[in-house]
């Protein structure tokens, strides 16, 4: 049994001797905190190792579900503003909110309308009449009540409630704005469906970025709670062990999960579905709604892993969220660890997130080398903006990584491994 899993057992033998060495050079609180951050990577990275790997979906919007991850769990976690809620705006931003609830049930019910009798070009003019006055009376509601909440209270601040909550909410949100995109989209051809995902991605983010009544925009909010108790309780060291201690437990259960559904019929039937399309329709099976389960499925996992970072990070910063760091990334982390195998996703977040985290400090290590030699043997004088220059170091180790990842191991360090079963 130990034989089939040699090459696993050799790198991540390797993987922890490469952890052990990062603390003994950097210290315990420092590779701690790498080692959260790495576990939360890990989260989102198995959301979509379960898109691409399972079912073949090209998602290049994966910050967006980060993003409205990290938001809810600061809307639910964060303390209650009581001047807003002491105020006349909750009021009248109910009101606004109202409006719109009312306009959507006219959309909704607009749709219905082919149950009397009406003609579908007749429907759909009348929805998108419908949609563009709902628009048009939410917006110009919105942004006097929005100018007041902002001048008056700074923003509408947090519910109060416990983190997790705010974890659970950012993967359902993230999971039902993936069935929105997932009804309209998986029905285009991958490359369409990358566009449309990276689009609703940065209209999320310019969302969150913009609405300074609800996220405090380029100001933050901070410091987010935690779910465990913090440093000023038990100190860095032991409050980020803690810390990762929970999000380890999440990843087994989720990969538990997964690896269950992975080998179920259901997992089965997606890999044929990735593999040979029309042979599954041939089949009699529902393709595009086993796809839209499953990049909600993914969506979810994205979600509630930017909401463990966010929590982690104790800030929530829209403007921090750019497509390198949070989408880039963590696909660079599934291809190198072998989509579609859940163990090898494991090993791709953790080692590309060390190699992501440990390139600045040792650039700046090699960098001040080659300053001391070059002064000491030709007195050359070393430019001043080169320290700056070491943070270029991560974009040229991740871009080295992958490509030869993709020139020597094109299916990953640790690939899918199919199962044939016989009848």
């Amino acid at each position: 049994m130990l034989a089939d899993y040699k090459r696993e057992i050799i790198l991540f033998s390797g993987l922890f001797a490469l952890i052990l060495l990062v603390m003994s050079f950097m210290g315990m609180a420092y590779s701690t905190r790498m080692l959260v951050e790495a576990s939360c990577y890990a989260i989102i990275a198995l959301g979509l190792t379960i898109q691409w790997g399972y079912a073949g979906l090209f998602n290049a919007g994966i910050m967006g579900f980060l993003a409205i991850g990290a938001f809810l769990t600061m809307l639910f976690s964060y303390p209650v503003n009581e001047d807003f809620w002491g105020s006349g705006l909750a009021s009248d931003l109910g009101s606004v909110f109202l409006k719109l609830l009312i306009g959507i049930v006219l959309i909704v019910g607009s749709m219905q309308l082919g149950r009397f009798g009406v003609r579908q070009n007749v429907r759909r003019l009348i929805t998108l009449i419908l949609i563009a006055i709902t628009y048009i009376v939410f917006m110009n509601s919105l942004d006097p009540v929005a100018g007041a909440i902002e001048s008056e209270v700074g923003f509408i601040g947090g519910f109060g409630l416990p983190v997790w909550i705010g974890w659970v909410f950012g993967g359902l949100v993230a999971g039902g704005i993936a069935y929105f995109i997932g009804h309209i989209c998986l029905g285009l051809r991958s490359d369409y469906l990358a566009v449309a995902t990276l689009g609703i991605a940065e209209i999320i983010k310019a969302f969150l970025k913009n609405a300074d009544w609800l996220t405090r925009g380029t100001l933050t909010v901070s410091p987010l709670p935690w779910p465990t108790p913090g440093p000023a309780e038990l100190g860095f060291v032991m409050a980020r062990a803690l810390y990762l201690s929970l999000t380890a437990l999440m990843i087994v259960v989720i990969f538990f999960l997964l690896t269950r559904a992975y080998n179920a019929p259901w997992g089965r039937m997606l890999r044929a579905i990735r593999d040979n399309e029309t042979s599954a329709l041939a089949m009699g099976k529902n393709v595009n709604k086993r796809r839209l389960e499953v990049f909600v499925f993914g969506a979810i996992l994205m979600g509630i892993g930017g909401a463990v970072l966010g929590s982690f990070n104790g800030i929530f910063d829209p403007s921090g969220y750019i497509p390198l760091n949070h989408t880039f990334l963590i696909w660079v982390m599934v291809i190198l660890g072998g989509a579609g195998n859940n163990l090898g996703t494991l090993f791709g977040a953790v080692f590309v997130y060390i190699l992501w985290t440990m390139s600045e400090p040792v650039a700046l290590w090699v960098f001040d080398v080659i300053r001391n030699l070059g002064d000491a043997w030709f007195g050359w004088e070393a430019p001043g903006d080169l320290d700056s220059r070491a943070l270029q170091a991560r974009v040229f180790v991740i871009g080295l990584t992958i490509t030869l990842v993709l020139r020597y191991a094109p299916k990953g360090v640790i690939p899918e491994r199919v199962a044939h079963h016989h009848e």
